[in-house]
């Protein structure tokens, strides 16, 4: 009988109907493909056990959460090479149900069910989401946002380095992630044309980094608010060493809940993502009416590519189940339809998606170099999500299956006035 991973192999390429463009390596020391090409290992045969019992997204996410499944060699090479089986297959690709129509795949799979071992569902790694009650919801969200942000300020500040910025950075040539990161501060200040006196809101503050840079150098008064209380423990911390309490109020709220407009300006770094499409229009809304006449808003969001059909858009599961519950992500034209319909100016858009790849490297960079403090500051799944979700998200981003884009608003008075100059792109840093 052949090994392991030969027999791996031919189902993988009869189910894909394609000829698998790596090399597997299997628990019994087996290996099939090409030998110079990145490896994709089975160490364990649970993972093909998670995989029968949720196939596709979700039954690899948990295979490699657990350790079953890993990747020897380049990482962002066998991402690369796997993308274009699993994730960029194209709306016209055949689905695991038209595949089970053809006997040999049937035939394959029934291989697969004798590989697997006893036939019983794994129980789901316990970094996985568990969701109670409707999405979206003041609970809900706070669950979300815990889930994501609230595993350890230390890990946090490993991967992110010094300016604990968790949003894309605005690069230069030559530059470092800090200095790149300091310049994102000062692109979204420049933006809102912040001054000494006035009140900015930071929605999604973070551990704090935007509200900072924006009181010390700009001069201005700013509120924080964020659903993690790790990340107000932190930021509030930061703002005592830095002497600035008189000027930066950091809460726990939701932005639903915020009630002391207006401001001058907001801004909301990265954290749109997590309001979902049902409550954008509410988002949207609530900012423009906690902005006095003449505010500006700086929305900084992850954009993903239209769809032929936009009803058949679904989040991916392995983000949903491990990253970012309940988030979602629309293109950029619809985010900026519906801050026109609550009544915004939008006046800029600017698009820095290969800005976001260029971070992410970074980022994995840092988690990759002190991987065992990495493993001891949270668990094993928890590293390995925030690696593979990382390097994953790096390559859709320099292959343009998703973008960020920094849309520019205007609260515009009656009169029409919107405060900007004629040659308004007078702001970078």
């Amino acid at each position: 009988m052949a090994d392991a991973a030969s027999r791996l192999r031919n189902v993988a390429e009869q189910v894909l109907g394609v000829p698998l463009p790596v090399r597997l390596r299997a628990w019994d020391g087996s290996q099939a493909g090409p030998p110079d090409a990145p490896a994709i290992v089975i160490r364990n045969r649970r993972a093909l056990r998670y995989l029968l019992f949720k196939p596709g997204e979700l039954g690899l996410a948990r295979a490699w959460v657990a350790g079953d499944l890993d990747i020897e060699g380049d990482l962002y090479g066998a991402l690369a090479q796997m993308s274009g089986l699993i994730w960029e297959r194209g709306e016209d690709s055949r689905t695991l149900g038209q595949a089970l129509r053809d006997p040999e795949v049937r035939a394959a799979v029934r291989e697969l069910l004798r590989l697997a071992g006893p036939p019983l569902p794994p129980t789901p790694p316990r970094e996985e989401m568990r969701r109670r009650g409707h999405l979206h919801t003041r609970r809900s969200d706070k669950q979300a946002i815990s889930h994501h942000y609230d595993v350890g300020n230390g890990f946090y500040e490993m991967v992110l380095g010094p300016s604990m910025v968790y949003s894309c950075a605005y690069w230069e040539e030559g530059g470092t992630l800090e200095t790149a990161q300091r310049d994102k501060l000062e692109l979204v200040c420049r933006k809102l044309g912040l001054s000494p006196g006035q009140r900015l809101l930071d929605v999604g503050c973070g551990w704090g980094s935007m509200a900072i840079h924006a009181a010390r150098e700009h001069g201005v008064s700013v509120v924080g608010i964020t659903l993690s209380q790790e990340q107000a423990v932190y930021a509030r911390k930061r703002v005592a060493d830095e002497g600035l309490t008189d000027r930066v109020e950091i809460r726990v709220q939701d932005y639903r809940d915020v009630r002391d407009g207006p401001y001058d300006a907001i801004s909301s770094i990265g954290m749109a993502e997590h309001v979902g499409a049902a409550k954008y229009l509410e988002y949207a809304a609530d900012l423009y009416a906690l902005l006095k006449p003449g505010g500006r808003l700086l929305n900084h969001q992850i954009a993903r590519r239209p769809q032929r059909d936009e009803e058949a858009y679904h989040v991916d599961r392995f983000i949903d189940a491990y990253v970012f519950p309940d988030g979602e992500l629309a293109p950029v034209g619809t985010t900026v339809t519906q801050l026109e319909r609550a009544g915004f100016e939008v006046r800029d858009v600017e698009s820095i998606r290969e800005h976001y790849a260029l971070t992410l490297r970074r980022w994995v960079a840092n988690l990759e170099a002190d991987w065992a403090r990495a493993v001891r500051l949270t668990t094993p799944g928890r590293a390995r999500v925030w690696r593979l979700y990382m390097a994953a998200s790096a390559l859709a981003f320099e292959r343009n299956r998703i973008g960020v884009n920094q849309v520019l608003a205007v609260r515009t008075p009656e009169s029409g006035g919107s405060g900007l100059p004629l040659r308004a792109r007078t702001w970078n840093p």
